[in-house]
């Protein structure tokens, strides 16, 4: 029985080394860690080679392997069974909708603008922060910590995502 492997086209071997750094930049810009940064654009490069059929020749390359990296971080985030892979769940969804699916040079998706726009939040927004994405804290125990309901806490997490994710695009169009 013969052993039938499929080739790779030397089309498709150029369009990896084309487009293999902008993509891993772009995927660590969505919060992955850089651990499995290397693990995740491969399997974004696996994707468009199973998937090549169906790519229209006329459209943009880089944007068609970038849309393939979101789904699969976000499918990745909705499973939950890999979570090492990221700074934090929801740090990293907040980095998906924030990051532009245009190219991004290493240095300006790097995560220290995340950090910088956290190190201008309100102290108390901070502690809130740090407690629940750094500690892993749950709403009812930063509740107790903070003397707060666990849905004040809950809100007002969501009013800091929010207040991040504008910081963080107001840096990337800056940048």
């Amino acid at each position: 029985m013969a052993n039938h492997r499929p080739t790779v086209s030397p089309e498709f071997m150029q369009l990896v080394a084309d487009q293999h750094q902008q993509l891993r930049s772009f995927v660590r810009a969505l919060g992955v860690d850089a651990d499995w940064v290397d693990d995740l654009a491969q399997e974004v490069f696996l994707v468009a080679w199973r998937e090549q059929q169906s790519f229209d020749t006329q459209r943009d390359v880089g944007k068609w392997l970038r849309g393939i990296a979101r789904n699969l971080v976000r499918n990745e985030v909705r499973k939950r069974q890999r979570q090492k892979r990221f700074l934090h769940q929801g740090l990293t969804e907040l980095l998906i909708d924030a990051v532009p699916a245009k190219p991004l040079a290493w240095e300006e998706s790097d995560t220290s603008v995340l950090r910088d726009c956290v190190e201008q939040l309100a102290p108390k927004s901070r502690k809130l922060v740090s407690g629940r994405y750094r500690d892993g804290w749950k709403a009812p125990d930063l509740a107790d910590h903070f003397g707060m309901t666990p849905a004040a806490v809950r809100q007002a997490l969501g009013r800091i995502r929010q207040q991040l994710k504008q910081c963080v695009e107001l840096r990337m169009v800056e940048g």
